[in-house]
């Protein structure tokens, strides 16, 4: 499977965990920001990553960003800024966007001129947010701890008609199953090692960051 290629425009305390959480799950991430100090801070941990002015399309197009498979941003205050980056990400031709609203009508406005998705700080942590748009089977991701998540993901395909037990999602991944909700909204608290997974049931899962991250690769391949 090709490794998707990120560009997240804002590199503050949201973008900038947002990208931290790109990199924990292994893909690749270009970063942007106006601010020197936030360029550097990253310049350790991102090997593509440039103090420019996202406003500028021949400076955006210069960089390479149309090669990106998925463009967030998540630029602060400046509703111009955010408004107008994204109105050139989707001119140069970005397939997906996430965008960054701090209001309804920003979100609005960021819907009008081609966002695909919009998330709000306010509820939606960076973390939260990198899980979400890069796995198709991610519907809701909880931080309870720094270390420990509780999550709910879709069964794919892979693990159609198989046990618990035979998963081996405790046994190989360190996450425990904690409930299991059918397509018939029949819920399965507490379930046994013996209890079957259906393509399409919602896994409610608890574990360690890294091992939640590891199940996520494992089901998304």
């Amino acid at each position: 499977m090709k490794k998707k290629h990120f560009v997240v425009i804002g590199l503050g305390r949201f973008g900038g965990s947002v990208t931290k959480t790109l990199l924990s799950l292994g893909f690749e991430v270009m970063g942007i920001d106006q601010d020197e100090r936030r360029v550097s801070e990253f310049a350790s941990i991102l090997p593509h990553v440039f103090q420019a002015d996202s406003t500028d399309d021949s400076v955006m197009r210069k960089l390479g960003v149309k090669n990106m498979d998925h463009a967030i941003v998540a630029i602060g205050g400046d509703l111009q800024a955010s408004i107008l980056t994204t109105l050139i990400l989707k001119d140069i031709g970005l397939k997906h966007i996430t965008a960054k609203a701090t209001s309804d009508y920003h979100q609005r406005v960021l819907e009008g001129v081609g966002a695909d998705h919009i998330v709000h700080p306010e509820r939606d942590t960076g973390i939260r947010v990198a899980h979400r748009i890069t796995s198709q089977n991610m519907v809701e991701y909880l931080e309870l701890s720094p270390e420990h998540s509780l999550v709910e993901i879709i069964a794919p395909q892979r693990l159609n008609g198989k046990s618990l037990v035979q998963s081996n999602i405790r046994a190989k991944f360190g996450c425990n199953v904690m409930a299991i909700r059918r397509a018939n909204n029949e819920l399965v608290v507490s379930p046994h090692a013996n209890d079957m997974i259906y393509t399409g049931d919602l896994l409610v899962i608890i574990g360690n960051n890294r091992d939640i991250n590891r199940f996520e690769k494992f089901i998304g391949e």
